[in-house]
C-alpha cells in the first residue's frame, strides 16, 4: 500500500536493492522520508532553496558534511539539487521536556559546536544576524501584502530596541534553529540535525532559541547559561541574552508570517504559528522590561 506513495524522485535514487519508505512527520517547511535499502536505513530530505528565508541548499549540504566531520551530525550519503540523503540515527528525537531537563548537556553541546565547527566549514562565509533577518522579513512581507502589515512598524521598532541591548561577543558558528526536534539523543550522546540557517553569528541566538523553544523556566535558563559560559553572566550580558530571548520569538513569528506567503506543508498553519509566537513574545517582553526597563 505504501510503495506507490513514494515520490518518484526518491525511487530514482541509486539505492541498493529494493526499498521501503515511510514519511517522517512534523516538518514545517521540508518533506522527509525514512528509507531502507539493502545497505541500511537513511533519511531523505526534500527541499528547494528558500531565498525568502535566506536558505541555500548548497550551503546546507556543506554544513552537514562539516557537522559530520566535526562529530555533531549524521553522515551525508548523497546530495543533489532539491534533496539530500543522510544516515538514519538510532536515536530519539527530543521534545520540549527533554531540552528543559538537560540544560547542562545543551549548554555543553552548543559551546563545543560553536568552537569546533569553524575548522570544518568551507566556502564563502554566511552570517546570521537575527536583526537583519527581521528587517529583511519585513521587506518580504510588504512585497507580499501580508495580513500582518499593520503590525510591522511596532515589530521593527521592537527589533531596534532589542538590538540596542546587545553586547560585543566573539564570532562563533551557530546552528540558529534550536527547535527541540533538531536535537537527537542516542543514549550516549547528542546530535544536531537540519542546518538550513547555520552560519557565523552570536552565541546568544542559539542559547536564547534553545531556552525559548523549550519554554525553559528561570532556573533552567540559568543552568544553560552557566554550562555555556562557565559562570553566571554579568548584568550586561544577561540583559543582552534576555533581549535575544525576545528576539528569537520575534524572528520565529516573522518566519511564520513569511512562510504563510510562500510555503505549504501538510498540517502546517503558519498564520496560527505566527500568532502563537507573538503571544509568547508579548509575555517574554513584559518580563524583559520588568527586569531591565525599555531600551532607548
Amino acid at each position: 500500500m505504501e510503495a506507490p506513495m513514494i515520490p518518484d524522485v526518491i525511487r530514482a535514487l541509486p539505492w541498493q536493492g529494493q526499498i521501503t519508505a515511510e514519511p517522517l512527520l512534523g516538518g514545517l517547511s521540508n518533506e522527509s522520508w525514512k528509507v531502507t535499502d539493502d545497505a541500511g536505513t537513511h533519511v531523505v530530505r526534500l527541499g528547494r532553496d528558500f531565498p525568502f528565508h535566506h536558505v541555500d541548499r548548497g550551503r546546507e549540504v556543506m554544513v552537514a558534511r562539516a557537522a559530520h566531520a566535526a562529530g555533531f551530525g549524521p553522515a551525508l550519503r548523497h546530495a543533489e539539487p532539491g534533496l539530500s540523503v543522510v544516515e538514519f540515527l538510532n536515536a530519539r528525537t527530543w521534545g520540549q521536556g527533554d531540552l528543559r531537563a538537560n540544560p547542562d548537556r545543551v549548554g555543553d553541546l552548543l559551546r563545543r559546536f560553536h568552537a569546533e565547527m569553524p575548522a570544518h566549514v568551507s566556502g564563502a562565509a554566511f552570517l546570521f544576524w537575527p536583526f537583519h533577518v527581521i528587517r529583511d522579513y519585513a521587506r518580504t512581507l510588504r512585497a507580499g501584502d501580508s495580513p500582518f502589515l499593520p503590525d510591522l512598524p511596532a515589530l521593527l521598532s521592537l527589533s531596534e530596541e532589542l538590538e540596542s541591548a546587545q553586547v560585543p561577543l566573539p564570532l562563533i558558528f551557530g546552528h540558529h534553529d534550536l527547535l527541540p526536534a533538531n536535537v537527537l539523543d542516542d543514549g550516549q550522546r547528542l546530535w544536531l540535525i537540519d542546518y538550513e540557517y547555520a552560519g557565523f553569528g552570536t552565541a546568544l541566538f542559539d542559547l536564547a532559541g534553545a531556552a525559548s523553544n523549550a519554554g525553559m523556566a528561570p532556573d533552567e535558563t540559568e543552568a544553560l547559561l552557566r554550562a555555556y559560559f562557565g559562570e553566571a553572566p554579568a548584568a550586561p550580558l544577561r540583559r543582552a541574552f534576555d533581549a535575544m530571548h525576545c528576539t528569537s520569538l520575534l524572528r520565529e513569528a516573522m518566519w511564520a508570517m513569511v512562510s504563510a506567503l510562500h510555503l505549504s506543508a501538510p498540517g502546517a498553519d503558519y498564520t496560527a504559528y505566527a500568532r502563537e509566537n507573538l503571544d509568547r513574545l508579548a509575555a517574554a517582553l513584559d518580563l524583559y522590561r520588568s527586569q531591565h526597563g525599555k531600551q532607548t
